[in-house]
């Protein structure tokens, strides 16, 4: 089968997230995005059929939003991703909301960035559709920059990426914004949902993304004073602020996984004893340690907590050793298994250095659950 050509970037393991593009434009559209948000997560940037590197004859004449839809899955299927994070752009956009609504259960979230639950009717794109299959795609690619950014801004590689797409699929696309409305569904969904609208967005202006947040319970509403409807070429960063805090960026992950392992008391304390001095240190420590690598799937908590342990021994960091002993406990290690670990150590990091790891470990194990002995 042939599939829609992508670029993933980002740890295998991380988890995953898939960025829709608007139609006329590539996966060039998050060129500006894509590589900070791999850096916590499998990013896939897809192409829409006849744009960049996708075949067109995945759609024909007559499309819906449904059928790329089903190209998505298809894509995410073939690289082993069955729940995703989903972010799209108008017509990527809707592909998200068809998603949200028709296959609820393969998505974590959903951000939905300049689009709409419907285009303003069937037809003004029927209109185009039948100019670009009669006169091709040169003429309309000269009227990209004012449909797609503010005066005075341009993306020369987004623009010619619109001339060169396919007209055939570009139509096609036409036809599956002409017959895209999903109003009367926008309750039914449930995932954590993103609107993004650009304020001067001539295409999907602000209204049409308030009108998804009024009907979606519990979705976030951003709006960027700057941006018109390729918001994350024209602004980067207020596009990654919004997503990043949406998809539970690492620094809040991150304070949410600490939490878990080491337990609300001990944060609480670190907490406490923050100050304006240390502040950027606790920053580090939650997006880093807690909010990359423990959440990371690719180890089990109990083999970061045995790895843990071990390197604390090697290192003679007796403090953070006993602060990770009760974290052990609390993951599910036995007082046996920690034993076994610190003699363990005791081969390969030394026995002076296992010998004040063991007396450490039983005072814990002796506060915490009286079964040192």
């Amino acid at each position: 089968m042939t599939l829609l050509a992508h670029r993933a970037e980002g740890s295998p393991s991380a988890p995953p997230l898939l960025l829709g593009p608007s139609l006329g434009t590539s996966n060039a559209l998050w060129d500006k995005v894509a590589p900070e948000l791999s850096i916590t997560h499998r990013v896939v940037r897809w192409d829409l059929p006849g744009h960049g590197g996708s075949a067109a004859g995945l759609i024909e004449a007559g499309a819906t939003v449904g059928d790329l839809a089903d190209l998505v899955l298809a894509l995410a299927d073939s690289l082993g991703i069955e729940r995703f994070a989903y972010a799209g752009v108008s017509l990527g956009g809707a592909v998200g909301l068809h998603l949200a609504v028709h296959r609820p259960q393969r998505l974590s979230s959903l951000a939905v960035i300049c689009s709409s639950a419907h285009f303003n009717g069937a037809k003004p794109w029927q209109e185009r559709a039948a100019l670009v299959r009669r006169e091709g795609l040169a003429g309309l690619a000269e009227s990209a920059d004012a449909r797609w950014f503010t005066s005075g801004f341009t993306v020369p590689e987004l623009v010619e990426d619109h001339r060169r797409a396919d007209p055939d699929a570009y139509a096609a696309c036409c036809d599956a914004l002409a017959s895209f409305d999903l109003r009367d569904r926008l309750p039914e969904i449930a995932v954590p949902t993103l609107l993004v609208a650009g304020r001067h967005d001539p295409a999907t202006p602000p209204a049409h993304l308030r009108e998804i947040a009024d009907a979606v319970q519990g979705a976030t509403l951003v709006e960027l004073p700057g941006a018109s409807h390729l918001a994350p070429a024209q602004c980067p960063e207020a596009v990654l602020t919004a997503l990043r805090a949406h998809l539970g960026g690492p620094a809040g992950r991150g304070m949410e996984v600490r939490r878990e392992v080491l337990g609300d008391a001990h944060v609480d304390r670190a907490q406490a004893r923050q100050t304006p001095f240390t502040a950027r240190f606790q920053d580090f420590i939650s997006r880093y340690a807690w909010g990359e690598i423990w959440t990371d799937p690719t180890l089990s908590r109990r083999e970061r907590s045995m790895i843990t342990l071990t390197a604390l021994v090697a290192h003679g960091h007796y403090d953070e050793l006993a602060m990770h002993v009760r974290a052990a406990r609390r993951g599910g290690l036995t007082p046996e298994e920690i034993g076994a670990i610190l003699l363990q150590s005791a081969v390969y990091c030394g026995v002076p250095a296992a010998n004040s790891a063991f007396a450490t470990a039983q005072r814990v194990l002796a506060e915490e659950d009286g079964t040192a002995g």
